[in-house]
C-alpha cells in the first residue's frame, strides 16, 4: 500500500496516536494489550486459567482498566501533545487504572449491596473519578462535538426535573449521578461495554490480522486484477478494494485516509475529474462500514438492543450494501463510457492466478467467518477461530514476508491500539444510554413522535431520516445509532414494521452524513487527497451515492429487501431494486447500455421507470416493466444509428 500523505491538510483525518506508538509507550501497549487480549479470550472461551473467573461487571471494569488507560497514553490531548506523553496523561493512566481495578474487585459487592443506590464514600469517589475520566477518553478518541453531547447528556438527570414537556423526567443528585454512571448496569458498564468485551474485541482483533499481515494489499490487488482492465477501472478498482477495506476497519474516515492515496492518483490518471475521482472513493469508503461480514461496531451493538444473533444483522446487511455497490460500479462504468475513459494499462494490473496464489487464505478466512458466523451461528467464537486460521495459513504457505515475531507484535499493538479507541469512545457514550434510561425521557420522546406523526408512517420516517441525518453530522454513527435505537427505534417498531428493518433505517440515515453537505467528512477528506473543491466533491458524492438516501425507506416498508418474508417476495423486490439501480445508473449518467448516449427527455423516462420498480406494489412492478420495455426499445430505434461512445 502507498504510503500516507504526511501533508497538514490531511493530517487532522488520520487517526491520531501512530507518532505516540513508540519507545516505552509502545512496549506497554505491547504487553499490557496483550494481557487485555488475553483477559477478553479467557472470559470468551470460558477457559478459567489459573482461576481467573470474572463476574460480568468484573470483568467490563478490568476491560477499561486496561484499554481507557493505554488511549491516554496513546491519544494525545491537545495536537501541540501528539508527539510526546507529557506528566499529566502517565497520572491519567495511573488513576485510570486504580480507580477501574477497585470497582472490578468490588463487582460482587456493588450488585448485592447496591452500591449505585447508595454506596459508601470511598466507592462513591472512585464513581466520580470513572466518570470524568470516561467523558475525556470519549473527549479524545471521538472529538470535541462527541464529547460536548456526552456532557449534555450526562449533566441531563440534573435538570430534568425542571425541563418543560416531554423531557420532563426523574431528576438525580449529583453523588446519585455518578454512581447511577458509573456502578449502574445501564451506563458506562451498559450495552455498549457489553458488546465491546463479548463480541467486538474478536473482530477487531481479526480486522488487525488481515491489515497486518498485507489483506489490504492483498484486496487492491484482487479488485484490480478482476476489474482493472475494464472500463473506467481505476474507479472499479477504488471501489471494490475500499468495500473490503472498509467491511474490516469499520472506520469511513480510516478508509479514505489509507486507500485512497492509492485509488485516486489512479483514478485522476485515467481521466476522471479529481471531484468524481474523489466521490467515488468517499462513497466506497462509507459503504464499506456497512458491508458484511465485520461491518462496523455500530453493526454489534445493534444485535445487542435487538437481542437477536450478530448472523441476522450480517444477512440483513448484505443485500441493501451489495446494491449499494452494484449502483456505483454502474455508475462510474456509464460516465466511463460517455467519456471515453479506459482501464489501467496490463503492464499495470497484477496476475489474477498469481493474486489468488499469494492470498489466497485472505479470501479462505472472509469465508470461514462468514461460514461460522451464518450456518455454525458461533458469533462468539467466530472471529478467534478465522484469525487462527489465517495466520496459520500466513506463516504456512506464504512465501516471502512470512508471519513472524515482528509481525505479531505489530498485530498486538494494532489490535490495542483499535480497542482503546473503541472502549475509549463506548465508555463515554455509555452515558447516553444511561441518562434516558435514569429519567425515562427515552420512552417519553418516542412517544411524543409517534404523536406528531398523528397515524402517518411516511411522516414518521421523514422525521426519523431527518433527526438521524442531523444527528449524524456531529457525533460518530455509534453514538447517533444508541440514541435514536432508544428514541425512534420503539416509534418506528410501535407502526407495526420490522425491528431489524427499523434499526437499518436509523443507521443508514445516520451514515449519509459522511457524503452530504454541509459536513461530508469522508468527502472533504477525499477532496484533500484528489485536490479538488470541498463541496464540489460533496454534492458529487451524494448524487453518486443517492441510492443510499432510497435504500432505507425500501428497507423499512418492504424487509422483503432484507431477506424478511415469503421467498416469492424475497426474490421479486430484490430483483425490482436491482433493475431501479441499473435505471438510476443510466440516467444520472445520461448513457444506455445497448443504445449509447441518451438526453434529458431518456434520462427523465428512465428515472420514472426506477421509481416504479422501488414502489414495492406489484402493480407498480408490471406498470415499470411495461414502461421501461417501451422506453428501451425507442431509444433503440431512435438512437441505434448514431455514433456510439466507448465501449468496453
Amino acid at each position: 500500500m502507498a504510503e500516507q500523505s504526511t501533508s497538514p491538510e490531511l493530517e487532522r483525518f488520520e487517526e491520531p496516536g501512530e507518532k505516540r506508538l513508540t519507545g516505552l509507550v509502545y512496549w506497554i501497549a505491547l504487553f499490557y494489550g496483550g494481557f487485555g487480549l488475553l483477559v477478553a479470550i479467557n472470559q470468551t472461551f470460558s477457559f478459567n486459567a489459573f482461576g481467573f473467573v470474572l463476574i460480568d461487571n468484573a470483568y467490563y471494569y478490568l476491560l477499561i482498566g486496561i484499554f481507557l488507560p493505554l488511549a491516554f497514553l496513546i491519544f494525545p490531548a491537545t495536537k501541540s501533545h501528539s508527539d510526546r506523553v507529557p506528566l499529566y496523561d502517565w497520572m491519567l493512566f495511573v488513576a485510570t487504572i486504580a480507580a477501574s481495578y477497585y470497582l472490578s474487585y468490588h463487582g460482587a459487592d456493588m450488585v448485592q449491596q447496591g452500591w449505585d443506590i447508595a454506596a459508601p464514600a470511598l466507592p462513591t469517589a472512585v464513581a466520580a473519578a470513572i466518570c470524568f475520566l470516561a467523558l475525556e477518553g470519549v473527549r479524545r478518541a471521538g472529538g470535541w462535538i462527541l464529547f460536548c453531547v456526552c456532557l449534555v447528556f450526562f449533566t441531563f438527570p440534573l435538570w430534568t426535573q425542571e425541563a418543560p414537556g416531554f423531557l420532563w423526567g426523574m431528576g438525580k443528585t449529583p453523588l446519585e449521578l455518578v454512581r447511577s454512571y458509573a456502578m449502574g448496569f445501564e451506563s458506562i458498564v451498559g450495552v455498549p461495554m457489553r458488546v465491546a468485551g463479548n463480541i467486538l474485541i474478536g473482530f477487531l482483533v481479526f480486522g488487525a490480522a488481515l491489515v497486518v499481515t498485507g489483506g489490504g494489499e492483498f484486496f487492491m490487488n484482487f479488485a484490480a486484477a478482476l476489474l482493472g482492465k475494464s472500463r473506467g477501472g481505476p474507479a472499479k478498482v477504488a471501489i471494490v478494494s475500499s468495500g473490503f477495506f472498509g467491511s474490516l476497519s469499520g472506520s469511513v474516515i480510516s478508509n479514505v485516509v489509507t486507500t485512497g492515496q492509492l485509488t485516486i492518483p489512479t483514478m485522476k490518471r485515467a481521466g476522471y475529474p479529481p471531484s468524481y475521482a474523489g466521490a467515488v472513493e468517499a462513497c466506497a469508503s462509507t459503504g464499506g462500514t456497512l458491508m458484511p461480514p465485520v461491518m462496523g461496531a455500530v453493526a454489534f451493538i445493534m444485535a445487542e438492543f435487538l437481542n437477536i444473533p450478530y448472523s441476522d444483522i450480517v444477512i440483513a446487511a448484505a443485500v441493501p450494501s451489495i446494491l449499494f455497490y452494484v449502483a456505483l460500479l454502474l455508475q462510474v462504468d456509464c460516465y466511463a463510457a460517455v467519456q471515453g475513459l479506459k482501464g489501467q494499462s496490463a503492464e499495470e494490473i497484477p496476475s489474477m492466478w498469481q493474486t489468488l496464489k499469494e492470498g489466497w487464505f485472505y479470501l479462505f478466512s472472509l469465508g470461514l467467518l462468514v461460514y461460522l458466523l451464518v450456518f455454525a451461528r458461533l458469533q462468539l467464537y467466530a472471529p478467534y477461530y478465522a484469525t487462527i486460521a489465517l495466520l496459520v495459513a500466513v506463516a504456512i504457505f506464504r512465501k516471502q514476508n512470512r508471519f513472524n515475531l515482528k509481525q505479531f507484535m505489530a498485530l498486538i499493538v494494532e489490535s490495542t491500539k483499535t480497542i482503546s479507541n473503541i472502549i475509549a469512545i463506548l465508555a463515554g457514550i455509555g452515558v447516553i444510554v444511561g441518562s434516558l434510561a435514569f429519567t425515562g425521557v427515552g420512552g417519553a420522546f418516542s412517544r411524543e413522535l409517534v404523536g406528531l406523526a398523528q397515524g402517518s408512517l411516511w411522516l414518521l420516517l421523514v422525521m426519523g431520516a431527518i433527526t438521524s441525518f442531523l444527528l449524524g453530522m456531529g457525533v460518530t454513527v455509534s453514538a447517533c445509532y444508541i440514541f435514536l435505537a432508544i428514541v425512534m427505534g420503539p416509534a418506528l417498531i410501535e407502526f407495526g414494521l420490522d425491528p431489524i428493518a427499523s434499526h437499518l433505517f436509523i443507521l443508514y440515515w445516520g451514515m449519509l452524513s459522511y457524503i452530504t453537505p454541509p459536513v461530508a467528512l469522508a468527502a472533504v477528506a477525499a477532496s484533500v487527497i484528489a485536490g479538488s473543491k470541498q463541496m464540489e466533491t460533496a454534492f458529487m458524492a451524494m448524487r453518486l451515492g443517492s441510492i443510499k438516501f432510497i435504500l432505507p425507506f425500501i428497507v423499512v416498508v418492504t424487509p422483503a429487501l432484507i431477506i424478511r418474508g415469503a421467498p416469492l417476495d424475497v426474490v421479486l423486490t430484490i430483483s425490482a431494486c436491482t433493475v431501479a439501480v441499473v435505471l438510476m445508473a443510466c440516467g444520472f449518467e445520461g448513457y444506455l447500455y445497448g443504445v449509447g448516449k441518451v438526453g434529458a427527455l431518456m434520462r427523465t423516462l428512465l428515472f420514472l421507470g426506477a421509481g416504479g420498480f422501488l414502489y414495492p406494489d406489484y402493480t407498480s412492478y408490471m406498470v415499470a416493466t411495461i414502461g421501461t420495455v417501451i422506453v428501451y426499445c425507442a431509444a433503440f430505434m431512435t438512437l441505434r444509428g448514431r455514433p456510439q461512445v466507448a465501449s468496453g
